[in-house]
């Protein structure tokens, strides 16, 4: 009896655990695969950055008065999110994380930490490059493609929002190509929208398909939205990712257009009935878009298979498109489309120093860990605003300018805005100037 009792006990058990079993592996669905497939290669990241701040000596007025406040450096720890696509150690997250740390550290998904050291970055694009040195292959995600994305297809993200690292959130993708300004005034292009939850930590952490495939990396949340969500589009990602760890920054991408917003009248004269698009105002002769075939007078209507709103959406479109890396430009000409395939190129050395000269009206020099002013052109806007021979540039649009090629660099980065910032520095005192830029962006 007492074996027959045992014999009953023994199968009730094997039942449960076989009913079990098969419950799980009905509830085992697409994103439990991907998370368990893919959060290994998910990382914390943790950042440190000293600032100072002032603070009072005291209450007193004449302690005020005679240097009531002391400066003094604080630790701020940061914190955000990243993803391994190289056993090697290789490791992406956003610009903006790692932004000003004095020191970053990883923790992988075993609760192992270590340093990391930055291999490039590049603010314009929110991405950076970090390495890690590991004794063993660490667990890598695979960088898919985002040209094939569908609007309301399956997408999951993973990251560590307010530190809470792992946690996965899933939703559709809600649209491609959107250009959106974020509440510091950045405008952000080409990026994917999603509703999949995404909050401060989750920055720099992937945004995947339901293969396992890394299609973006999360960014930004509008703040005083719900459900909305972007993220840097894989195949841009590919692009950034090459040129930060092959040259450690993404060298500027030049392809001889100046683009101009299409007025209604002009577009209606062109046949162009659309409410986007940018006009070709002119080509530089012997530029990539020349021999390309575009054509002053064409209207520029997609660009990597997104369309074109305005001008502005078309100058920072090219930012994300390193030397070297081609794009397929949709040109509305002659009452048809046509589509061409542009290899954007470094800026020429020979317009580089024509850039300062012709647009600000400056030459400059070396001098000992700056750049001094060694001309000014009669008649530029530096000459309007008593620019001389002589004067000191510092910074060009907050970044610091030790020498003329990090001044080339700076103005290359910037010579499709509106105008530059510079810190001047004339004998012991310095001065903020904001010079508009004059003549065609290239």
């Amino acid at each position: 009896m007492r074996v027959a009792g045992m014999g009953r006990w023994l199968l009730t058990v094997l039942l449960l655990a076989s009913s079990a079993q098969a419950d799980m592996a009905r509830r085992r669905d697409a994103i439990v695969e991907v998370v368990q497939k893919v959060s290994p290669a998910v990382v914390y990241i943790g950042t440190e950055q000293e600032v100072e701040s002032r603070f009072r000596r005291g209450r007193s007025p004449l302690e005020d008065f005679f240097g009531g406040y002391r400066q003094e450096r604080q630790r701020v720890q940061g914190l955000g999110s990243g993803v391994i696509i190289d056993a090697a150690g290789i490791i992406i997250t956003n610009e903006h994380v790692i932004r000003g740390a004095s020191a970053i550290h990883i923790v992988l998904a075993d609760g192992r930490t270590l340093e990391a050291e930055v291999l490039g970055s590049d603010s314009p694009n929110d991405l950076a490059v970090l390495r890690v040195s590991a004794r063993e292959p660490l667990p890598t995600a695979k960088l898919g493609t985002s040209s094939d994305l569908m609007i309301g297809e399956t997408v999951i993200a993973i990251g560590s929002p307010f530190g809470l690292s792992k946690t996965v959130t899933a939703g559709v993708v809600s649209a491609t190509g959107r250009t959106f300004r974020a509440e510091d005034g950045k405008v952000y292009n080409d990026f994917v929208q999603t509703d999949a939850a995404i909050n401060p930590g989750n920055s720099g952490g992937p945004l995947l398909n339901v293969d396992g495939e890394v299609i973006g990396i999360n960014t930004a949340i509008f703040a005083s939205a719900q459900g909305i969500g972007f993220a840097i589009p894989a195949d841009k990602v590919r692009r950034i990712v090459d040129e930060l760890t092959r040259f450690g920054k993404v060298r500027p991408a030049w392809v001889g257009i100046e683009a101009v917003d299409l007025p209604p009248q002009i577009a209606a004269q062109l046949g162009w009935d659309r409410a986007y698009g940018a006009l070709v105002a002119a080509v530089e002769p012997g530029s990539p878009a020349e021999q390309a075939g575009v054509r002053r007078g064409d209207v520029v209507a997609e660009m990597g298979g997104s369309r074109i709103t305005d001008a502005e959406d078309f100058d920072t479109r090219v930012r994300g498109y390193p030397a070297r890396s081609a794009f397929p430009l949709t040109l509305f000409r002659e009452g048809g489309l046509r589509t061409l395939q542009v290899t954007p190129t470094e800026f020429p050395a020979r317009l580089t120093e024509s850039l300062a000269w012709d647009r600000l009206g400056l030459r400059v020099k070396d001098a000992r860990g700056a750049i001094a002013i060694s001309a000014v052109r009669p008649g530029s806007v530096a000459q309007d605003v008593g620019l001389e021979p002589g004067d000191v540039i510092l910074r060009v649009n907050n970044q610091p300018i030790p020498n003329s090629e990090s001044f080339r660099e700076a103005l290359l980065t910037a010579r499709r805005g509106r105008s530059v910032l510079l810190l001047v520095r004339r004998g012991r005192y310095g001065y903020h100037i904001t010079l508009p830029f004059q003549g065609q962006r290239l």
